[in-house]
């Protein structure tokens, strides 16, 4: 379900981009739909907005005049900061869709765009992640596999007792995966929970958060994601001691 402006206003965006237009363009339409909106031209004052408002999403411009989107989200990343991040760019390859995900943005529009798309990926994202004042997830739910546990009400996650940094999509996956102990999953499945809409039938953007997320988990103890070829994911236990997950 759509949510309402009056639901929206909780919300706190910033528009990060160089081109005065698109900036006024997407300042103005947001505001008008309900959310809290705020504004930077560079990747430096994005930086400096970012810390000071804690917004709870991003719009972020690929090429800016100083510091690319990309390297913003690095640094964001680097820093702990998990805001959700969606890229807005010119570049319409795949692999740089790729590239902007894997340096930790949540999804990726290309110019030129239709405002309503761009609507309907900000909620898409304000649906899956646990930004503040969103109750998507009961309190008090723990998720737990092995020495694995995800308190969803903490939004949290530790392996043998080790604290596990997640971003909000990271920790969506995980979630989808905790729920589903030793079944495969496969990735058009995670596609529509994680992502909540259609990718268009390209996988590589599951493959590639399942890498992050095994990194993440996998390197604390026994691996417990694992790959089955041709078809998706599951979480479980080794089959042999010592045994390693498919990559």
């Amino acid at each position: 379900m759509t949510e309402q402006p009056a639901d929206r206003a909780r919300y706190r965006l910033l528009v990060v981009e160089d081109e005065p237009s698109i900036r006024t363009l997407l300042e103005s339409t947001l505001r008008l739909t309900g959310y809290e909106v705020s504004a930077a031209e560079n990747g430096q004052s994005a930086l400096v907005e970012i810390q000071r408002r804690e917004p709870h999403l991003v719009l972020l411009d690929v090429m800016l005049p100083d510091l690319d989107g990309f390297e913003v989200t690095q640094r964001l990343r680097a820093a702990g900061n998990n805001v959700p991040v969606l890229f807005l760019t010119a570049r319409i390859d795949v692999d740089d869709r790729i590239k902007g995900l894997s340096s930790g943005g949540d999804d990726y529009v290309t110019k030129p765009f239709h405002i309503d798309e761009v609507l309907l990926r900000i909620e898409a994202i304000l649906r899956r992640t646990a930004v503040q004042g969103a109750e998507l997830f009961l309190p008090e739910t723990v998720l737990r596999y092995a020495d694995l546990e995800l308190d969803e009400g903490a939004h949290e996650v530790h392996r043998a007792g080790h604290y596990v940094p997640l971003s909000p999509t990271e920790f969506k996956l995980l979630a989808y995966l905790l729920a589903n102990p030793g079944r495969v999953l496969t990735r058009a499945q995670i596609l529509d929970h994680v992502w909540s809409y259609d990718f268009a039938g390209d996988a590589r953007i599951v493959e590639t958060y399942v890498r992050y997320v095994r990194k993440k988990v996998d390197c604390l103890g026994p691996p417990l994601i694992h790959t089955v070829r041709g078809i998706g994911y599951c979480l479980r236990l080794p089959r042999e001691p010592g045994g390693t997950a498919e990559q």
